[in-house]
C-alpha cells in the first residue's frame, strides 16, 4: 500500500485519485461541519463548487427538507440558512433534512475526487473514525491520497497537521505501508502538535483570520480531536455518514 499527501498547493489530477482511497481534509471548517450535521441527524450534505449552482439544486428540492448552508470569504453567503459554522447546525434546525453546501476551499477540493476508489472527509474531530474507515477501505490493497483542502490554494498549516496525524496513524496500522514525500512531509509538520491541536489557534494563519472575524468559537471546535465519532463518505456527489463492516 502506497501513501500520499498533496499538501494544497497544487490542482488535483484525476491521476493523483483514480482508484484510490482518498481522504480530503479540511479542518477549518467544511470537513468539521459536514461531520458535525451528519452526526446531529442530517440526511446527506450535497457539496457544490459555486454559490449559483448551490443555489439552483436547492430550488429543485422540497422546500420543507432541504437547506442552504455555506460561506465565501469566511461569513454566510446572502439568503443562505446557515453559513459554514459548525456550531450552527444544530440538531433543532438539521436533523431529517439535506444540507446543500457550499464553501470556499472544501467543497472544491471534494469535487476533484470522482474517480477515486473511495473518497472521505475528514478534519481533526473525526480523525480516529477516518483511520478506521481508510483501514477498511483498503483491505484489497488500494493506495490511499490525502488530499489537504488548504486556503486558497496555499497550504493551510492546520490541513497539513491532520494530514500527519493520519499518516501516523496509517503507519501504525500498516506498518509496510510505502509513504511519499508528500506524507513523510506530512508527518514532519504534524510532530509539535501530537499532543495537543490547542497551539495551532496562535500559529495557523486561517485560525487567526477567523479568529478576527468572530469565530473564535468555530476555531476550537475545530481543534478537538475525536471529538465527532462520524467518518463522513463522499458518494454519489452526496456527504453521508460511512457505515464500515465493523458497524
Amino acid at each position: 500500500m502506497k501513501v500520499d499527501v498533496l499538501l494544497g498547493e497544487a490542482t488535483v489530477l484525476p491521476a493523483d485519485v483514480a482508484d484510490r482511497v482518498v481522504v480530503v481534509i479540511d479542518v477549518l471548517r467544511a470537513a468539521t461541519t459536514a461531520a458535525h450535521a451528519l452526526q446531529h441527524g442530517a440526511r446527506s450534505l450535497i457539496p457544490f463548487e459555486s454559490v449559483d449552482e448551490a443555489a439552483q439544486r436547492a430550488r429543485t428540492m422540497d422546500q420543507d427538507s432541504v437547506r442552504l448552508g455555506g460561506e465565501r470569504r469566511m461569513v454566510r453567503i446572502p439568503g443562505f440558512d446557515f453559513g459554514n459554522s459548525p456550531l450552527e447546525y444544530t440538531r433543532e434546525l438539521v436533523e431529517g433534512r439535506t444540507i446543500v453546501f457550499t464553501t470556499t476551499n472544501g467543497t472544491q477540493a471534494l469535487t476533484s475526487t470522482h474517480g477515486a476508489r473511495e473518497c472521505l472527509f475528514a478534519g481533526f474531530v473525526n480523525a480516529q473514525v477516518t483511520i478506521d474507515a481508510v483501514r477498511s477501505a483498503v483491505r484489497d490493497g488500494a493506495d490511499v491520497t490525502i488530499v489537504c483542502s488548504g486556503s486558497d490554494r496555499r497550504l493551510a498549516l492546520e490541513d497539513a497537521v491532520c494530514a500527519g496525524r493520519l499518516v501516523r496513524g496509517l503507519r501504525e496500522q500498516f506498518p509496510h505501508a510505502e509513504c511519499g514525500d508528500g506524507a513523510h512531509l506530512a508527518e514532519m509538520i504534524e510532530r509539535p502538535y501530537q499532543l495537543s491541536t490547542h497551539a495551532l489557534v496562535d500559529v495557523a494563519s486561517h485560525a487567526r483570520a477567523l479568529a478576527a472575524a468572530g469565530f473564535s468559537d468555530d476555531v476550537a471546535y475545530c481543534l478537538r480531536v475525536d471529538a465527532v465519532p462520524v467518518a463522513v463518505r463522499y458518494h454519489d456527489r452526496q456527504l453521508r455518514p460511512m457505515i464500515t463492516a465493523a458497524d
